[in-house]
């Protein structure tokens, strides 16, 4: 089945003042000869103006004048059923919620934006034919939205084929390993390889250096175990044993005497249907005589800290992409978008304190869709005829500043790898919540480009 969701509130003109009154942040494009740090230097002083509340003289309105009235339309890859499902649901509502505030400030280039939305049954096969129909039945402008890491692979060579601009919010390494083609982009999530890279110095020092991994037996799980055994062992430190799991396992329990007694640490991710099932069935192997366990939010994403039988969990220590729990000190960014998806502080929904949200994942949709408004306007997008001045257009950003639309945090993009990179956050478990004990920096999180799209034909 297919949806189409034009949210209502577009007009042919728009003005570049967000909801809460402060302006839209461009991204810069600094010269060739721009280094790493410069651009690092321009992201704080973009946040320093987002943050004073810069404000415009009267009457000060910037407009878009549409060739057309007709919307731009985005295809919406969302993970409905399957073992993403979970995660579509929080996509699919973050993504509804992005849509509707950018329709009401105006559209993209003064047209309205149309979601149009296909479930690919979290299945890459599935994930091709949803890129096909898209591109020849529905006749959309780009594709957007998927997570999991082997439906992206499934689907990007499709995309390329057919030149569909295809910006998905997956977290694999699969797109920046230049692995992918010229038309998938990966601009408002960081990559598995950037989150390890930063994080492996804190884990090595403040947990231990004896790790067994415990990963799902896919793409995803395959970056976590490449790229973490080489961050740790950069830091003097051993993955001695891993444990790879497929990820529709309903039950862990004849896995787990497979970590070693020496283990120092477990790091463990984990996703699918079966994730509270996993954690309970692991504190129920070690009881109180457990390693130090360091896991990815993913093996908890939309279950409550708080659950019977996560006691054990006190005192652990997990990555997080946003952290689910806003603290004593959120910022006016995060506070703005937590009340357009309608997540509260716990990072649950405001209409059911048990719905627990995708909150570590679902603002890379909110993040990837004002990204493509940036892009798409610096292109002057009108239509297909455009795709590859879109193409071109979103390879020369180069930096978002922590605004309302980039909450999650500053960010540097690499258009020659077509992947974003930014902050990682570090929580551990206290009194059944999640408190934030370590932050890294963008800087933490870089590495050597290992091809170049931009040398790729259009």
């Amino acid at each position: 089945m297919t949806d189409k969701i034009d949210i209502a509130g577009a007009t042919t003109s728009t003005t570049t003042a967000d909801a809460a009154g402060a302006p839209s942040p461009a991204a810069t494009s600094p010269g060739a000869g721009a280094t790493r740090r410069d651009v690092l230097k321009g992201i704080g002083a973009g946040a320093a103006l987002a943050a004073g509340g810069l404000i415009l003289g009267p009457g000060f309105v910037r407009y878009a004048q549409a060739q057309s009235s007709a919307p731009i339309k985005i295809g919406f890859q969302v993970h409905r059923t399957g073992i993403g499902a979970a995660y579509g649901r929080w996509y699919e509502r973050t993504t509804n919620a992005a849509v509707k505030l950018i329709n009401e400030q105006g559209g993209i280039n003064g047209r309205p934006v149309e979601i149009v939305a296909e479930d690919d049954g979290t299945d890459p096969r599935r994930g091709a034919e949803v890129i096909e129909k898209f591109a020849t039945q529905h006749k959309v402008d780009v594709a957007f939205g998927t997570l999991f890491s082997h439906v992206v692979i499934g689907s990007a060579p499709r995309a390329g084929e057919l030149k569909l601009p295809y910006f998905v919010v997956s977290e694999g390494h699969h797109v920046a390993s230049t692995k992918m083609n010229r038309y998938t982009f990966q601009p408002g999530i960081t990559d598995v390889r950037s989150q390890v890279i930063s994080m492996a110095p804190w884990i090595a020092g403040n947990l231990g250096k004896k790790v067994t991994m415990i990963y799902p037996d896919f793409a995803f799980g395959y970056d976590h175990r490449d790229y973490f055994s080489e961050a740790i062992k950069a830091q003097g430190g051993e993955v001695t044993t891993l444990i790879p799991v497929p990820p529709t396992e309903t039950s862990f329990t004849r896995y787990f005497p497979n970590i070693p007694m020496d283990t120092e640490v477990l790091y463990h991710v984990m996703v699918g249907p079966a994730v509270l099932t996993f954690v309970k069935e692991l504190g129920e192997h070690f009881g109180s005589q457990r390693p130090e366990l360091f896991g990815f939010i993913d093996s908890l994403e939309a279950v409550d800290l708080a659950s019977p039988g996560l006691e054990f969990l006190e005192g652990t220590h997990f990555w997080e992409g946003y952290p689910r729990y806003a603290g004593a000190n959120p910022s006016a960014f995060d506070t703005f978008y937590r009340e357009k998806v309608g997540v509260d502080a716990n990072g649950a929904s405001v209409s059911d304190a048990a719905d627990i949200s995708t909150y570590s994942h679902m603002f890379g949709c909110w993040e990837t869709l004002y990204v493509l408004k940036q892009a798409m306007e610096a292109a002057g997008y009108q239509g297909p005829a455009d795709k590859a001045k879109l193409v071109e257009a979103t390879e020369a950003l180069t930096e978002f500043a922590e605004s309302n639309e980039h909450p999650q945090g500053a960010k540097v993009f690499n258009g020659k790898i077509h992947q974003v990179f930014g902050s990682q956050s570090i929580t551990k478990v206290t009194g059944g919540k999640a408190e934030l004990v370590h932050k890294t920096s963008i800087e933490d999180g870089m590495y050597e480009p290992e091809g170049d799209y931009t040398t790729m034909a259009l």
